[in-house]
């Protein structure tokens, strides 16, 4: 068997409590239970510092429970420069977090940034909404969102880095 690259994805919002951590945990628990995980290297990261060193957000958390899926062992943290050269896909979750990492970073490595529901064009919109300020009903409508997302995702990155389980 020839031993192959692992694809490095890091997902991105703003504070690393809502968004990104749950779609680190949803695709985390897609590539397990296509067993494919030892092909990938998983990460999340905000845009801003605001909650470096926390769990994430406990609705998020409650929300991915409820989905079998386990947030409370992540913690937050920030972007840094070296995350341009060192993951192979960086995915923000709204067009303001894309902008901000664009900025940020070498243009040799902008062509590694997308938005992540760009992997999901059915759904009609580009932007995962931050839930932070809303019910109940926002952090179940972004899993069902990023579980959409995660899905057209690993999808293509079987065809472009012939991922077989």
């Amino acid at each position: 068997m020839v031993n192959k690259k692992q694809v490095k994805v890091l997902f991105v919002c703003m504070g690393n409590i809502c968004r990104s951590p749950s779609a680190e945990g949803v695709f985390n628990k897609l590539i397990l239970d296509q067993k494919v995980q030892q092909r990938f290297s998983i990460a999340s990261a905000g845009t801003h510092a605001y909650h470096i060193g926390e769990s994430p957000d406990l609705r998020s958390q409650r929300a991915a429970k409820e989905r079998s899926v386990d947030l409370s062992k992540l913690r937050a943290r920030k972007v840094i420069i070296g995350d341009f050269e060192d993951f192979d896909y960086l995915l923000a979750m709204d067009e303001d977090n894309h902008a901000t990492m664009m900025q940020a970073c070498p243009e040799e490595y902008q062509h590694k940034i997308k938005l992540f529901l760009e992997y999901a064009p059915h759904l009609e919109t580009n932007e995962v909404p931050d839930p932070y300020y809303g019910g109940t009903y926002g952090f179940e409508r972004v899993l069902d969102l990023i579980e959409e997302a995660s899905t057209g995702f690993l999808n293509q990155l079987r065809n472009v880095h012939e991922i077989t389980s």
